[in-house]
């Protein structure tokens, strides 16, 4: 498992937490505003101290051609587009030893309990989970619960169920909806033994909001966030990666 240890030490290279930034939008959203120009988009998260990246196979290699990035590749496996009659019933568009060719450091598949497809995202998860073991590659679980109801999305319970279905079926890494506060969020944390990160969530208002989540979540014992469209569609990229960068770390502004 040395290599799988190696890699997940460039994950956590900044801290003992994670900053992770998700640009894979493009396969659901479209080319949103933020991820016109990937390759900017990347080095100004970057610059503000963000550990990895999180893109489809596509734009990793693009990325890879590009030239030097001061960050991880983690290449996302799962796809859907807002176009399909379930956008939640993901499928699995590469492969693991796909990921290790282009040089990834990670990789992560997205399941969302309670979708009528849930099985076969459940079994793309156990697989990958598997081949992740014989390549070294840690493997980021995306775990959401998506019945139909809403506010389960964020109910502690049903969250941290989530949380253990990553780690029962071998994820490394787990990546959930913060439910609200440090005390029902602490209900998660304390259901895995494996890191367990924040999502970043629907856009938010005002970056204050953006980083009271990100401090209740460390208050809980989180290991990081994967905060996407709330870094690259803010109006300052970089200076909101630092500031996310430095609660993770547990530096305060003076």
């Amino acid at each position: 498992m040395r290599g799988k240890q190696l890699r997940m030490q460039r994950l956590f290279r900044h801290s003992q937490r994670t900053l992770i930034v998700p640009l894979d939008h493009g396969v659901s959203l479209g080319p949103v505003s933020g991820l016109e120009d990937i390759l900017a988009t990347v080095r100004q998260v970057a610059a503000g101290g963000a550990d990895a990246v999180l893109v489809h196979k596509g734009q990793a290699r693009y990325l890879i051609e590009a030239g030097k990035i001061d960050c991880e590749l983690i290449v996302h496996l799962s796809a859907s587009t807002d176009l399909a009659p379930d956008p939640n019933a993901k499928e699995l568009v590469s492969t693991v030893e796909h990921a290790v060719k282009l040089g990834a450091t990670a990789v992560s598949t997205h399941v969302n309990l309670g979708s009528p497809q849930e099985a076969k995202m459940l079994k793309g998860l156990g697989q990958a989970a598997e081949v992740c073991d014989n390549w070294g590659m840690p493997l980021l679980a995306m775990m959401y619960v998506r019945d139909g109801v809403g506010e389960n999305e964020y109910n502690p319970v049903l969250v941290a169920h989530a949380a253990r279905v990553a780690e029962e079926l071998g994820a490394d890494i787990v990546k959930v909806n913060y439910t609200g506060s440090p005390v029902t969020f602490r209900q998660v944390v304390e259901a895995v033994r494996i890191p367990v990160i924040i999502a970043g969530g629907p856009k938010v208002d005002t970056v204050d909001e953006l980083l009271a989540v990100v401090e209740g979540a460390v208050a809980a014992g989180a290991k990081g966030a994967a905060i996407g469209r709330n870094i690259f569609q803010a109006q300052d990229p970089i200076g909101v990666t630092a500031q996310i960068r430095r609660i993770l770390d547990g530096v305060r502004d003076e």
